[in-house]
């Protein structure tokens, strides 16, 4: 059998195989609520067969948008924009589907990708963005203000509450975003965090913070259902956060009974240097796991077949998670099973599509039409 069309569970929530649609940001939001364009995008990616689906990045409250036009679940707008999102996923696909819970701290506040990604000043129609410490991103970018102790109240209380509003949409899955150089990577780090009180300075301190936010989302979501955490695993930057702290984060996640460690980098300083190449941040995964005994989830240019099951045969992690590649390819689960042996889970209405030399491929054998 194949590795990677293995099954797994995690908690109450059973995977028919290791394969991941990363949560990627669309920046197609009104007023955070979800479009026709989610309905389209997700509703694509959901007949891929893939494991388990996430929604993209989704903000906790409206001044943790990374954009304007990022999703949001923070009200009852935005709430009930993905009801009908959902329902068309459930009535059409057998993926499970997970929720990143997100919040962008100092990188909020600005513009989309395609008008250049920079800081909205607030004269221009941004906000102040919130952060552990008053250091912008990078020079020349307007200060963000320091979370006090009634901010960081805040901010916990906002995941929270979005968590119940994804608990009782149904979600499967959840998952804290806690890398890229948002706001609870940017609690871990000390190139951004910057704190001399119970928050900053030592590892134990600036995981601190976090580690509340994860023990009160785990505290509001049903015990059946798996939370999982994203870092990023190291800065790439000397003296940022790296790989031992990530592992030490981790052991401490593990105590509160985490369900994955979802292992990226990067994306907390300008300065970063980042070794680019296939599967350059499976060694990451790979490293938490052994430490830990965690699942991880690998991510970062893992785009062929059998890289990908040469990643889960060899224990380096226990799913694989895609974003570009399967946007490029959103059958990529598809042609996967066809290159290794597998089987996905198809819709009737393309049973017609295998080809003739791949009939295991859906487990289907489908005569023409009359």
């Amino acid at each position: 059998m194949s590795a990677l069309f293995s099954p797994i569970d995690l908690r109450g929530v059973a995977l028919p195989n290791r394969i991941v649609v990363s949560p990627m940001c669309q920046y197609s939001a009104e007023d955070g609520r979800a479009t026709d364009w989610h309905m389209l995008h997700l509703g694509h990616l959901a007949l891929s067969g893939a494991g388990l689906l996430f929604v993209e990045a989704t903000a906790v409250e409206a001044d943790g948008r990374i954009t304007p036009a990022d999703l949001g679940l923070y009200d009852d707008a935005t709430e009930a924009a993905l009801v009908p999102v959902l329902a068309a996923i459930r009535r059409y696909s057998k993926s499970k589907v997970a929720i990143q819970l997100a919040h962008a701290g100092r990188k909020a506040s600005s513009y989309v990708p395609w008008e250049g990604g920079q800081q909205i000043p607030v004269a221009q129609g941004g906000w102040v963005t919130s952060a552990p410490s008053a250091a912008p991103h990078k020079d020349g970018e307007e200060a963000p203000a320091a979370l006090d102790a009634a901010g960081l109240a805040r901010v916990r209380d906002a995941f929270v509450a979005t968590a119940k509003r994804a608990v009782r949409l149904g979600f499967d899955a959840f998952e804290l975003h806690g890398a890229h150089g948002y706001l609870l990577h940017q609690f871990l780090s000390p190139l951004a965090n910057q704190r001399t009180d119970q928050y900053g300075g030592s590892l134990e301190n600036r995981m601190r913070f976090p580690l509340e936010v994860f023990d009160a989302v785990r505290a509001v979501v049903p015990a059946d259902k798996p939370v999982g955490i994203r870092i990023s695993a190291t800065d790439w930057v000397e003296g940022g956060f790296d790989v031992e702290q990530a592992i030490a984060f981790a052991l401490e996640l593990k105590k509160r009974n985490v369900d994955w460690i979802d292992t990226s980098s990067g994306g907390v300083s300008p300065l970063q240097k980042i070794p680019v190449g296939p599967g350059y941040q499976v060694p990451l995964a790979d490293a938490v796991k052994k430490a830990t005994g965690l699942p991880t989830m690998a991510v970062g240019l893992i785009t062929d077949a059998q890289q990908a099951e040469d990643i889960i045969a060899s224990g380096k992690a226990d799913f694989v998670a895609l974003a570009r590649g399967m946007l490029y390819d959103p059958r990529w689960p598809w042609h996967a099973a066809a290159t290794l042996g597998g089987e996905v889970d198809a819709p009737p209405q393309y049973w017609r599509s295998q080809p003739s030399d791949q009939k295991q491929l859906f487990g289907k054998t489908v005569g023409g039409a009359r």
